[in-house]
Parts: structure tokens; C-alpha cells; sequence
């Protein structure tokens, strides 16, 4: 079963859609007990980091979330929900993300011809054998829709970059943890593969 961590996100619906289309089993909770004794867990994201991480401590998520990691469930963050791994967010000043992961998160800059927010289909410069990225090609087109993006501080974590504007950081990995800044839920068939070989984690 996938849990998917209910923290009233924007993209919860086409996650859980992406997911039952393979034919995985999904629920949609908050409650602490479902989420560590589910198979995987998945925490989507679409808003601000601040708020974001508002509700994750209003829920009283923060401490599950940690122990979902510590216990070695596999764990996906897409969008803002890679995001919140992280250390901090110039989008929030003075907001603490989750810190499992060390680096940050920063505005994508002004760049004559490119507009912020970044809307829209980029190709995938692949790295460092992600396990998301097994089958999939070299410069395949994902979705993805943010004004911030990651800068992480270890390089051997990053599996997939993309350039816009900056070199982005599109995907992490470490251990049990995977995460995409893009959505692969609405990636099309390309990003139905990546789901399916985080489900066979």
C-alpha cells in the first residue's frame, strides 16, 4: 500500500490518479499509525514553503515524517514535497524545512527569454544511476511547474538536473528517500515509469 501524506496539498488527487492507473493501492491520510506501516509513502506539494511547512507541524506530521524515514519506508517527495527535505527556502526566510537532506532552496533568476514561474516541459540530464531513472532515456521531457529550486550539498545524491536559467537539481535520492522537483504525475508515460519503479522499491 502507498500512503500518501494528507497535509491538504494542491496535487494530492492526481498523485493518487497517476497511481491507481498502475494499478497500486493508495490511501490518503494523516494519521501516524497507517503512514509507518505503509509499504511506501509519497508527500506531494504544490504552494509555499512556509505554509507548507506550517501545516506539516499543524498536523503533527514533522515527527512521523522523521520516523517514516528512519524506519527505511520508502519515501517520494514531488514539487514542494522535495522541497521541504531540505534545510531552507529563500521563498520563506526564517521557516526551517525538515532537514533530512542537506541543502536549500532558491528562486530561480530573471533570465531574459525565460519566464518564472517555470512552466512547462524540460528534458532530464540523468546522473549517478538514479533507481527512479531505471528504463528511462537519456534528455526525457518532464512537467514541472516552481519558481525555487534545489541546490543540494552533496552531489552524489543528485540523479537528474535540468537547465533553466540555473542548473537545477531535479532529483535526489539517498537511501530510501527519492524526491523530484518535477511532476511525474503529469509527466505522461514517462513519468508513470518513474512512479512504478519507486512502487517496486
Amino acid at each position: 500500500m502507498i500512503a500518501i501524506i494528507d497535509y491538504d496539498a494542491g496535487n494530492i488527487k492526481s498523485v493518487e490518479k497517476a497511481f491507481a492507473f498502475l494499478g497500486e493501492q493508495t490511501v490518503l491520510t494523516r494519521d501516524r499509525d497507517v503512514l509507518l506501516n505503509a509499504d511506501h509513502v509519497v508527500l506531494p506539494g504544490v504552494g509555499s514553503f512556509g505554509d507548507a511547512m506550517k501545516k506539516l507541524k499543524d498536523y503533527h506530521l514533522v515527527n512521523t515524517i522523521y520516523d517514516i524515514v528512519d524506519r527505511k519506508i520508502p519515501f517520494l517527495g514531488i514539487c514542494l514535497g522535495l522541497q521541504m527535505l531540505f534545510e531552507s527556502s529563500e521563498e520563506s526566510p526564517g521557516v526551517s524545512g525538515l532537514g533530512i537532506l542537506p541543502g536549500e532552496i532558491l528562486r530561480i533568476p530573471e533570465t531574459d527569454g525565460l519566464k518564472v514561474p517555470h512552466i512547462g516541459w524540460n528534458s532530464l540530464t540523468l546522473c549517478n544511476q538514479g533507481r527512479l531513472f531505471e528504463n528511462i532515456p537519456e534528455n526525457a521531457y518532464v512537467y514541472f511547474v516552481h519558481s525555487y529550486y534545489l541546490k543540494a550539498r552533496e552531489e552524489q545524491i543528485v540523479k537528474a538536473s535540468v537547465e533553466y536559467g540555473t542548473h537545477i537539481h531535479a532529483s535526489v535520492e539517498k537511501d530510501n528517500i527519492f524526491a523530484c522537483q518535477f511532476h511525474p504525475e503529469k509527466s505522461g508515460d514517462i513519468g508513470l515509469k518513474i512512479l512504478q519503479n519507486f512502487a517496486g522499491r
